[in-house]
């Protein structure tokens, strides 16, 4: 059945007035470009929200995720699709409402929290006591809802004071079979911060933190994916510079192999960033740090191409947007892999799975202590906290490891 049938059965009487907040929200999905299409599904859902929620005696301006979850789950044996337009649109029209009522809150993007209050109070501890970056809340708390939705389904309880050392364990060595050793180790460091957050608050009466095993995870013990400068370049001529698309691309690509750019920070670029006159490009890195770098040539070429005939008319101030409606901003560094790993298919280049845009960064650095910078210089460059994160880039040197490894003994010969 189609979608829009799905929800007509379901809104209001069509002698009902109609919600001036659904008509302004479809007057804003027109301005901002949506297909009608696409315009006439949200609306249904928007209706059928508002009647959920007047039926419950919710007030919509207060409805927040777990409402949107409660929404979605009303109904069971749905599709995925079906799942995703709801959230999404539901989502949408919630932001519109309190942008119009000027009504403060927190972006609806932590799906992390809809487990229940404790969660929620565990995401905002790492929010605002801890200062976790978003991204790696949301990695946190993967893991989390699987440790409390284990808990509830064996425990039959939900009270965080009936969990115990045995079964933390046996919970962590039933998750590790088949798994990456990166994969555990995020695995136990997110459960030692949950129960340490628990003992805390007063949720435990004693620290269950040091009774879930850690995982070992030798340091530089591998060599960083990289690619040779002449990789680089074809990955960069493979890229379409005729479209919009190309445009975008091709200036997003530069920043990251010119500049060694992090995937987010190309995200949080914005159009004041930018300072042409001066030849300056301002970064928002990790923890809320910036800094000023040099705008290369070709760089700036790249992106005054993009501005000028790439990018559409956007309200976004982030410099890069997506390439249909609605013309928002990137939404994270994900978007960023995806542009990275379609680049490299064209350019018939296959490396790492994850973290594809990273792998810029890692050849910037290796082309650089091969030209001979230090060790300082390239952690001057690359924005390092510590130069312990530098040092890694010393074992791909590998002609000045030649002169100093010893040769490897021939067999019947002396040592």
């Amino acid at each position: 059945m189609p979608l829009r049938s799905q929800f007509e059965s379901r809104l209001p009487p069509s002698g009902d007035p109609p919600d001036a907040r659904i008509e302004s929200f479809v007057e804003r999905l027109r301005m901002e470009g949506y297909a009608s299409e696409s315009i006439r599904v949200k609306r249904l859902i928007a209706s059928a929200f508002v009647l959920w929620a007047r039926r419950r005696d919710l007030p919509v301006e207060e409805c927040d995720e777990f409402h949107v979850v409660a929404f979605i789950r009303r109904r069971e044996h749905r599709s995925t699709d079906r799942v995703v337009d709801e959230r999404a649109s539901v989502r949408l029209f919630l932001r519109h409402i309190r942008g119009q009522e000027g009504v403060r809150h927190t972006p609806l993007q932590f799906e992390s929290a809809i487990g229940g209050e404790l969660e929620r109070r565990y995401l905002h501890y790492l929010r605002e006591d801890r200062g976790l970056a978003i991204n790696s809340t949301l990695v946190y708390m993967q893991y989390v809802r699987d440790l409390l939705s284990a808990f509830r389904s064996s425990m039959k309880s939900a009270d965080p004071r009936e969990l115990n050392a045995r079964w933390l364990q046996e919970f962590m060595l039933g998750r590790l079979r088949g798994r990456s050793s990166e994969w555990s180790r995020l695995l136990s460091v997110a459960l030692r911060s949950f129960l340490r957050f628990l003992y805390l608050r007063g949720e435990t009466s004693i620290d269950l933190s040091p009774s879930v095993p850690t995982v070992r995870k030798w340091r530089q013990a591998s060599v960083p994916q990289y690619l040779a400068p002449r990789e680089v370049a074809q990955v960069l001529s493979a890229t379409p510079r005729s479209t919009s698309s190309g445009r975008r691309d091709y200036a997003i690509l530069l920043l990251l192999a010119r500049l060694g750019l992090r995937a987010g920070e190309v995200v949080l670029l914005e159009l004041g960033d930018v300072r042409w006159r001066s030849g300056e490009i301002t970064i928002r890195g990790k923890g809320g740090m910036r800094a000023r770098l040099p705008l290369i040539p070709d760089v700036g070429r790249a992106l005054a191409v993009y501005l000028r005939k790439g990018r559409p008319r956007a309200a976004s101030r982030q410099v890069f947007v997506r390439l249909i409606p609605p013309y928002a901003g990137l939404s994270g560094p994900a978007a960023v892999g995806h542009v990275v790993r379609a680049a490299m298919a064209r350019a018939g280049i296959r490396r790492t799975r994850r973290g594809a845009a990273h792998i810029f960064r890692h050849s910037l650095a290796t082309r650089m202590i091969r030209s001979g910078a230090s060790l300082p210089e390239i952690s001057e460059v690359l924005r390092h906290r510590s130069q312990d994160t530098t040092a890694i880039y010393a074992k791909v040197d590998f002609e000045a490891l030649r002169t100093v490894a010893r040769p490897w003994p021939r067999a019947g010969g002396s040592r």
